[in-house]
């Protein structure tokens, strides 16, 4: 394959990515001025138009000027969809949920910095994806000091392809990157291109003391937060969310939302109150992290009653509880039912948040043993949440 040249693009996003902050070394430059990203994206994308829908995008069947502009964009490019589906199947616009994707280098990159690496690192990376993170980080690294999982075989497949084509003669680890056990360990460094609801202590395990994994935590599709820890000699993990951070979830820990008629499922409450907060506080980021902190299990949906009202719910499925939310002129009104009041939960956390001047989502910490992840801000009580792993 003729590849078109790309060098003037990979130059123009160096430039914008250290513009932004995220690129900060000439290690990681010259990177991200060497790697094509264009080839980690055969044989195309989705793009998202109106209505819900993607556009089947092909590298061999667009225009070069065309295909380098959206390569080079700085957004997330979905690359296979509802685990099956890549751009080069259908040539209509389609419906779907993306299973696959490259990453907006911005976030690639700034992660990769954030892993402070130096010669002798060895890294293992979860969900190669397209591959172009890894390629970044063997051409930064050389490639045997990168190991990348990736549980889905077909995206293994075109990443490897991918990969030799950018003369790179690693290969993808294919499997389970959440409880498998890897050929090389312990790691100085683990970074995950995927969310999870809950570090696995088998990464920890994996990596030495004084080691770094970098990874996105919380289970919603956004409000979720970059989680970096060091871990201990005893086996411990602790550090903090450095940031805001979306990424698709881990498929071995991805949630299925609640199906049917939502209506009939909150038909029978056990309670029903107005609201002390506005359940669309929970569509800012910070709020909504939080909202996962206190209730993790939890999922939030948004609906539309047959009249047009808007209705919001949270399911724990889990614990079979609900909220329901429905708002009218006077405001919103909960009804909640269920062994677990998860609004009253929630709106805890939330009303504490707000008394303590809504710190951002850095100011997070996590500590993390074999039996629990536990988050506070500060010292205050009613801002600590510990999560039992049995």
């Amino acid at each position: 394959m003729t590849l078109p040249d790309s060098t003037p693009q990979r130059r123009a996003l160096a430039d914008r990515l250290e513009a932004a902050g995220a690129l900060r070394s000439p290690r990681w430059r010259m990177a991200v001025e060497a790697v094509p990203r264009e080839l980690f994206l055969h044989p195309g994308v989705f793009l998202p138009v109106e209505g819900g829908r993607w556009r089947p995008v092909t590298a061999l069947g667009t225009d070069e000027k065309e295909w380098l502009e959206i390569a080079y964009s700085d957004r997330s490019l979905a690359t296979q969809l509802d685990g099956c589906l890549i751009a080069d199947r259908t040539a209509d616009l389609v419906t779907g949920v993306p299973t696959s994707s490259s990453t907006t280098p911005v976030t690639v990159v700034g992660m990769i910095e954030d892993l402070e690496l130096d010669d002798s690192h060895m890294v293992l990376e979860i969900g190669t994806g397209t591959g172009y993170s890894t390629a970044l980080m063997c051409h930064g690294l050389g490639e045997d000091n990168v190991t990348t999982i990736e549980v889905d075989a077909l995206v293994a497949v075109r990443a490897d392809a991918a990969l030799e084509e950018a003369g790179f003669s690693t290969w993808t680890v294919t499997g389970d990157g959440l409880l498998g056990h890897p050929a090389r360990a312990p790691y100085d460094r683990v970074i995950a291109t995927c969310a999870v609801r809950r570090i696995p202590y088998t990464w920890i395990r994996q990596t030495k003391p004084g080691g770094i994994i970098l990874t996105t935590v919380g289970s919603w599709p956004y409000g979720t937060g970059l989680a970096r820890v060091t871990v201990n000699e005893d086996g411990s993990a602790e550090g903090r969310i450095v940031g805001r951070s979306s990424f698709m979830q881990a498929r071995s820990q991805a949630t299925t939302p609640p199906a049917g008629d939502l209506s009939a499922r909150t038909a029978y409450p056990d309670t029903e109150r107005p609201t002390k907060v506005a359940p669309t506080l929970l569509d800012d980021w910070m709020p909504a992290f939080l909202a996962q902190l206190a209730a993790p299990g939890a999922q939030l949906l948004r609906a539309r009653g047959s009249d047009g009202t808007a209705l919001r719910y949270l399911f724990d499925p889990d614990r079979e509880s609900f909220a329901a939310f429905a708002e009218d002129t006077s405001g919103w009104t909960v009804s909640q039912g269920g062994p677990v009041a998860l609004w009253d939960t929630v709106e805890r956390t939330l009303t504490a948040w707000q008394d303590a001047g809504r710190p951002d989502i850095g100011a997070v910490r996590l500590h993390i043993t074999a039996e629990a992840h536990t988050y506070r801000i500060g010292e205050n009580p009613a801002l600590r949440w510990e999560h039992r792993l049995a």
